[in-house]
């Protein structure tokens, strides 16, 4: 793509950031929660574009100017053109690629929190350590990341880790991140219960959602049946006394399939039995905009030839063999062998690499 190509698509994008501009200071879409969080999103994005438009825009007039410099006499003048030169030349191929990613469309999930369920599968008790083992992965990157975790609901498995653990992660674009893990996750090492030495494979699902919006997902909640029930571990007398774990049971028709379901929600997570139902009720939201959403996933991902970051979550994405220390992401073959480090929560090249993927994707998509 040409630099007036690309200019020409930047500069078709001025009039819509002034647009939107105006739209998001109007009291009327303001009052309307839908349409303003949709426009205010708009408005970051374009923003970070038209940001790179000026600073591209700067760099192709310095290489002009420098050029002219260099038609001068005085040495000086031309030793500091052909420095500025250098320079913008080093710096345009940087920011078209910066430009033409900025220019693919976004996933308007990506700037979401997220959902995230780590269930044990085949294996037993060491699919649920595990499960345990991937929980506290997961926990360490967060918290590099600076995000915030809360654990809504688990089920421990009878030796350790856990059946199932369902948390809530908070942070900036925690979703458009995390959305990379979904799928089977297996383990190939020597389980704590093996006297025989002898190498085992088991498995864990990781399913990472998109929190949803309250007035995205249409919930009667007259309808919703509610269960009050004492929560079990830490937490002293009042773990005997109160009942402040929630289950709620919701039939929901899935408008997809035209199946209904009964939805079956536990939260645990407070001793605040309010918040409980609140943080319930979230990812009741979350779970039926995930399915109802899953038409549109599954639009997107029959397009593209290799599936990244969506598709079939029974799909094996990812294998960690202990006794080579590997870790090998199936979907763009990447092998590393820093497993120790990996299951300490640096898991940020690997996500990069898949970003990186994805991206060239959808370059090839969108044509740029």
């Amino acid at each position: 793509m040409s630099n007036n190509q690309l200019l020409d698509k930047l500069d078709g994008l001025v009039s819509r950031f002034e647009e939107v501009s105006l739209l998001v200071t109007d009291p009327s879409v303001i009052a309307d929660q839908q349409r303003y969080v949709k426009l205010s999103r708009e408005y970051k994005e374009l923003e970070e574009v038209l940001a790179a438009r000026k600073e591209y825009i700067q760099c192709l007039q310095g290489i002009d100017e420098a050029r002219q410099m260099l038609l001068e006499d005085d040495p000086e003048m031309k030793e500091m053109a052909r420095e500025e030169l250098a320079e913008c030349e080093r710096r345009q191929p940087e920011l078209e690629e910066k430009i033409k990613l900025l220019l693919i469309p976004k996933d308007p999930e990506d700037a979401r929190n997220a959902v995230l369920e780590i269930r044990g599968g085949t294996g037993g008790d060491e699919a649920a350590l595990f499960a345990g083992d991937l929980y506290k992965m997961y926990q360490r990157y967060c918290e590099s990341k600076g995000w915030q975790v809360s654990v809504q609901s688990f089920s421990e498995g009878a030796v350790g880790g856990f059946k199932e653990i369902v948390c809530m992660v908070t942070g900036e674009n925690v979703y458009g991140t995390l959305k990379y893990e979904s799928g089977v996750h297996r383990v190939q090492r020597v389980p704590a219960t093996e006297t025989q030495g002898r190498v085992h494979t088991s498995a864990a699902t990781v399913a990472v959602l998109p929190e949803a919006d309250e007035f995205e997902v249409h919930i009667n909640e007259g309808e919703i049946k509610w269960d009050t029930f004492r929560s079990s571990g830490a937490g002293g007398q009042n773990v005997n006394k109160v009942e402040s774990g929630v289950r709620l049971r919701y039939m929901w028709k899935n408008p997809n399939t035209g199946v209904t379901d009964e939805i079956l929600i536990e939260c645990t997570e407070t001793r605040d039995q309010p918040k409980n139902k609140e943080r319930a009720l979230s990812r009741l939201r979350s779970y039926i905009y995930d399915k109802e959403h899953q038409k549109y996933v599954d639009d997107i991902a029959s397009r593209r030839k290799t599936l990244v970051s969506t598709g079939d979550r029974s799909a094996k994405i990812r294998t960690y063999n202990y006794p080579q220390g590997r870790i090998t992401d199936h979907r763009i073959n990447y092998t590393i062998y820093n497993l120790a480090a990996f299951m300490n929560g640096d898991i940020q090249d690997c996500i990069d690499h898949l970003i990186i993927a994805e991206n060239a994707e959808r370059m090839k998509e969108s044509e740029l």
